[in-house]
């Protein structure tokens, strides 16, 4: 594994251990030149995967991506890490169960929404509020008004 910091090809594995869901493993390292720590995460990967865009253009699927899109629509949310990688994990394995190679950016759009959708409502707007490309204020008035009511119990 190459260092990051100064490019290294030997590095050291300190502690390695399962994440919580057990769908990954993450490993400390430690890089023989420089000293710097990082830290990786090996994971399964089933096929390789790619997301065909609504202009027909296709990109290789990264899961690391659609962690960040997430992670941005939940910014200063209250919700944890652990409850953000379990979303993503969840939805680049129901990508992959499907036994497709292409998929739709559509489809990848529309798991993410509905993910979203249970777990915080300001996530949900803001995420879809990219996602549907919103222009002006009354494209989220119009979006929100269409949003189903909860009550607290």
């Amino acid at each position: 594994m190459r260092c990051p910091f100064c490019g290294n090809e030997e590095t050291q594995v300190k502690d390695s251990r399962p994440t919580e869901d057990n769908g990954a493993i993450r490993r400390r390292r430690n890089c023989t030149a420089c000293g710097a720590r990082f830290t990786t995460f090996e994971r399964v990967q089933l096929r390789e995967m790619v997301v065909v865009k609504k202009n027909g253009k296709k990109a290789p699927f990264e899961r690391d991506k659609l962690y960040r899109s997430v992670a941005i629509a939940l910014r200063k949310r209250n919700v944890s890490q652990e409850r953000v990688e379990k979303l993503v994990t969840g939805i680049v394995r129901r990508l992959e169960s499907m036994g497709e190679s292409e998929i739709p950016s559509v489809l990848v759009g529309e798991m993410v929404m509905e993910a979203l959708a249970g777990i915080d409502d300001v996530a949900y707007v803001r995420y879809a509020s990219v996602y549907k490309n919103f222009r002006e204020a009354r494209d989220f008035e119009e979006f929100v008004t269409g949003l189903p009511e909860k009550h607290d119990e």
